[in-house]
């Protein structure tokens, strides 16, 4: 009796089918990643995701972002259904030098642009994910309208709808939302998003260059991107400000900014992942200032 193939040696076989190299090895990561080796001496990793549209949405935001000639991004070899592969990244140590030119980079990355608050990359579609959770791609040209209405409160109202936040605690959130006109800052054009930049998806690479990978593309306001890096923690952050500031200076009083930004991605965590992150936004909210 013959056994099919696991998802490592059926990964394999797309990878051979894309790069057209034949295959010498394959060694599963994780249970969505594997390496595979080719006969020209590169390895690539291939991605499975749950569907189609999250594998599109993924290799039209790598295509997007590389096509900004700004941070490098991995090579998107090709994509079916269920997987995407992608050069590996041969990482190193993050360092101060490597980090003032990721700063810069992520600002020439912005500062590419993208046609609306909420534009899809091209090819992209519009339910897209952010992780593991949907994220609905929808055009705006206002800023704060649209922050609210498509990336704070269908994730509050998630999390009200599984318990994870109360109804009454859900007015903190509701509050900022109608404050964001005054809130803002200063109005600014879309900028080109990574949209999922926490330090798991940046990679420091060992010839001294930073990659990103797994991102959640959309256009937005440049400011969520870098409030997300500070979220999670990123090493060297200082220098990568101070890299980004030298190239495309920020506008006053960002910094006091940074929690507005930071409640899509810690209500996308609530969703995900419970209460504690739950009560963080809650706590973002309630000193918003």
């Amino acid at each position: 009796m013959s056994l099919s193939p696991g998802p490592a040696a059926r990964d394999g076989e797309v990878a051979a089918r894309f790069t057209g190299r034949t295959v010498t090895g394959v060694r599963a990561l994780s249970g969505a990643l594997t390496e595979v080796r080719l006969d020209d001496g590169r390895i690539v990793v291939v991605k499975r995701a749950d569907g189609p549209d999250a594998v599109r949405a993924e290799a039209a935001g790598l295509r997007w972002l590389a096509s900004a000639d700004a941070v490098r991004i991995p090579v998107v070899h090709g994509h079916d259904a269920h997987r995407i592969i992608v050069d590996r990244v041969v990482e190193g140590r993050p360092g101060r030098r490597a980090a003032l030119r990721f700063g810069r980079e992520l600002a020439a990355l912005h500062t590419a642009g993208a046609p609306a608050f909420g534009a899809p990359p091209p090819g992209g579609p519009v339910e897209a994910y952010i992780g593991l959770a949907p994220m609905r791609n929808v055009t705006g040209d206002d800023w704060p309208g649209w922050y609210a209405e498509h990336r704070v409160l269908p994730y509050l109202r998630t999390a009200v709808d599984d318990g994870t936040v109360t109804a009454g605690e859900a007015g903190a959130v509701e509050r900022v939302c109608e404050r964001l006109p005054e809130l803002a800052g200063p109005a600014e054009p879309p900028a080109r998003l990574h949209g999922d930049l926490w330090n798991g998806n940046v990679l420091w690479g060992a010839d001294g260059h930073v990659r990103l990978i797994d991102p959640a593309a959309h256009g937005g306001h440049r400011e969520t991107d870098l409030a997300m890096l500070a979220l999670f923690g990123c090493p060297e952050l200082d220098a990568v400000l101070a890299g980004y500031q030298e190239a495309a200076p920020l506008a006053g009083g960002w910094r006091t900014r940074v929690g507005v930004h930071q409640l899509f991605p810690l209500l996308v965590h609530a969703v995900l992942f419970g209460r504690g992150y739950a009560e963080q936004a809650l706590a973002v909210a309630r000193s918003a200032r």
